[in-house]
């Protein structure tokens, strides 16, 4: 009686410890991201991409310019949204705040502690020139690696700006 339950107590055990070292891997290392939609064209396909995304990039301030981020949208918190760096806290960005109705530029100076993410798809995306500079703090993971589909297997684009 004593074997049986000891046996089922340490596979318990053996479940949770998976499960303890899955959660810290997810959630301060490294994670699988669902990345989709119009905004990220052509670098992210609009039916989606299975993404690895790294997570100590961002806690050590190592995302810069022309890295794809996941971001904690500033609109709806509950959300993440997939965008790329334009520009960094300093850095002066120029955009078109509405492309598709005018071609006036505009131009804005990075605040402190913030950075500037754009869609690559400027006429399909909501992004910073939508609702300003995003705190660092909101970007969560750099992606690094595409997983799927397995035509598109390898490393994520980087972009120089």
């Amino acid at each position: 009686m004593w074997s049986i339950i000891r046996e089922a107590f340490d596979k318990t055990l053996l479940v949770a410890k998976a499960y303890g070292i899955l959660h810290i891997t997810n959630s301060y290392l490294c994670t699988v991201a669902l990345a989709y939609g119009p905004s990220m064209i052509p670098a992210i396909n609009l039916t989606g991409d299975l993404i690895l995304a790294e997570r100590i990039s961002p806690r050590i301030r190592k995302v810069g310019v022309g890295d794809i981020v996941v971001v904690r949208s500033p609109v709806v918190p509950s959300r993440v949204v997939t965008k790329r760096v334009v520009g960094m806290e300093g850095d002066r960005v120029t955009y078109l705040p509405d492309p598709h109705n005018s071609d006036e530029v505009r131009s804005i100076v990075v605040p402190r502690g913030h950075v500037w993410i754009q869609g690559d798809n400027i006429y399909n995306s909501k992004d910073s020139r939508d609702f300003g500079p995003v705190p660092y703090a909101l970007v969560e993971a750099k992606l690094l690696w595409r997983v799927w589909p397995p035509k598109d297997f390898g490393p994520m684009q980087h972009i120089a700006r």
